[in-house]
């Protein structure tokens, strides 16, 4: 009975307790670690196994949906293409339409190449700022028109220089 008194005594002592403590803690980190590398092992080896399937598939799927993508946006600008077309066809069609009217054909022939019809006077206005250029121009209609288009070439290069005073 001695010796089981001791044994208890034993068991509850501070020693004893931290040791049993120290030796529970021991294997528990031994199996955790042990789990781990092989839990650790296999992961790795299905990571790798995911890693290489990932790859391939980007790989494989890369050009495609590059080729998906691009045509896509050409698509895009083929159709906004397709509508300033579409825009431009019916400007046209409404310009033609007004053409048809003869009314709209005779103005616009008289503004562009100023027509008058028989009776009517017509007046050119030369602008009144612009006077002294117009001083050494009084035998423009003798001169060649290719004369009379260098002159004013000359005269309108001439405007654009800063004075050097």
């Amino acid at each position: 009975m001695a010796g089981k008194v001791r044994d208890n005594k034993d068991r509850f002592s501070t020693a004893t307790r931290l040791r049993l403590f120290g030796e529970q803690t021991a294997e528990r980190v031994y199996r955790s670690q042990t789990k781990r590398q092989a839990r650790r092992s296999r992961l790795t080896g299905r990571a790798a196994l995911l890693v290489l399937v990932v790859c391939t598939l980007v790989v494989a799927l890369a050009y495609p949906m590059r080729q998906y993508v691009s045509q896509r946006a050409e698509i895009a600008e083929q159709r906004q293409k397709q509508a300033e077309h579409r825009d431009n066809v019916e400007r046209l069609r409404d310009e033609k339409a007004r053409w048809q009217d003869d009314a709209y054909a005779e103005q616009r022939i008289r503004d562009r190449l100023h027509y008058v019809l028989p009776g009517e006077t017509g007046f050119t206005v030369i602008d009144p700022a612009a006077g002294d250029d117009h001083r050494g121009d009084e035998g423009a209609a003798d001169r060649p028109w290719y004369a009379n288009v260098l002159d004013g070439v000359d005269k309108a290069d001439r405007a654009d220089t800063p004075d050097d005073d």
